[in-house]
């Protein structure tokens, strides 16, 4: 054997031996979770598909709060579960919505300690289920949509999102929504742009966690991103930058990885990655059946989603893994 392979060998001999020569931590800093909230109910109600994942009342969303901020992780992405949708998503700009009602308790209860992002898009919001405004035509009406994301965006603000995060694809949401922020007097406010966003199969419990189908039987494969294709994510990144994002995101993320790497190579801003639903129903329902070890997975994805170049992770992992890391 050759002294460079002995030597490689030598580094992987003992647990404190590669923990010192690691070239990738991580750490609950890494880490954000997103949250559901949901109108009307009087307890938190577990979603099937996502097993230890809950739709919150507002009390018991500020509890989950503090305690993701007690195990170190740093932020929430927060989205809205309302009772009443319409072809406008009227529920997601109203001040009184469960989104606005949720995020003005959140940020009282946590303040600064947490950083506080809310999900910026009317699929959750319209009957129809689409990310944005639908047509005569049964298509989504890019432009005018965006003016409903301004009035998004500024509604959030007004209730203490920190930062915002607008995941319809739409073209120049960024653009739209970085002025309305700042011509409204909330320019400290911060957009996490879903810049590199696919048409991803994986986001099936997602939609049960937010109670959304997608009317006639339609998808998003028209203004969400062809998963055949990489070199469109980094114009689409760069698009989002230019128009004023301050951090973008990749999504899905553990299976994007060649995506996420070649935007984190392009780019100075921060990146983001998104463990999305379906990527973590699936390792739970294969730990759950012994499979595989649920929490090595975890991490082993985590790590990997950090060593591709993601700044930060939203993952439904986010406080067991701060839980495993910290004990």
């Amino acid at each position: 054997m050759s002294f460079p392979a002995r030597r490689l060998r030598r580094l992987r001999a003992t647990p404190a031996t590669r923990r010192l020569v690691a070239e990738t931590r991580l750490s609950p800093d890494d880490l954000v979770a997103p949250l559901f909230v949901r109108q009307g109910i009087a307890e938190p109600r577990p979603i099937p598909s996502l097993p230890g994942v809950f739709q919150h009342t507002v009390d018991s969303l500020c509890t989950e709060a503090k305690r993701l901020g007690s195990l170190g992780v740093p932020g929430i992405v927060l989205f809205g579960v309302p009772e009443r949708k319409d072809p406008f998503g009227s529920e997601a700009s109203d001040p009184k919505g469960i989104a606005q009602v949720a995020l003005r308790a959140v940020r009282d209860a946590v303040g600064d300690d947490l950083v506080v992002m809310a999900d910026l898009c009317l699929d959750e919001y319209t009957d129809h289920g689409h990310c944005g405004l639908v047509g005569p035509d049964g298509r989504v009406d890019n432009d005018s949509t965006l003016e409903r994301y301004k009035e998004v965006a500024v509604a959030q603000a007004e209730a203490g999102a920190a930062v915002v995060a607008p995941s319809g694809m739409m073209d120049g949401q960024v653009a739209a929504i970085r002025a309305g922020l700042d011509e409204s007097g909330h320019s400290e406010v911060a957009i996490l742009a879903y810049s590199a966003k696919y048409a991803s199969a994986l986001y099936g419990p997602f939609r049960e966690a937010v109670e959304v189908t997608i009317a006639g039987g339609g998808d998003r494969r028209s203004y969400q991103q062809d998963f055949h294709n990489a070199a469109e994510a980094l114009a689409e990144v760069r698009l989002d930058l230019e128009e004023g994002a301050d951090m973008v995101m990749v999504k899905p993320g553990v299976t994007y990885l060649d995506v996420l790497a070649a935007v984190a190579a392009s780019v100075e801003a921060p990146v983001a990655a998104y463990q999305v639903s379906g990527e973590y129903a699936m390792v739970k329902a294969a730990a759950e059946r012994g499979y595989l070890d649920g929490e090595a997975v975890a991490l082993e994805q985590l790590t990997a989603l950090k060593r591709a170049g993601a700044a930060f992770v939203l993952t439904y992992f986010a406080a067991e893994v701060a839980e495993l890391l910290g004990a």
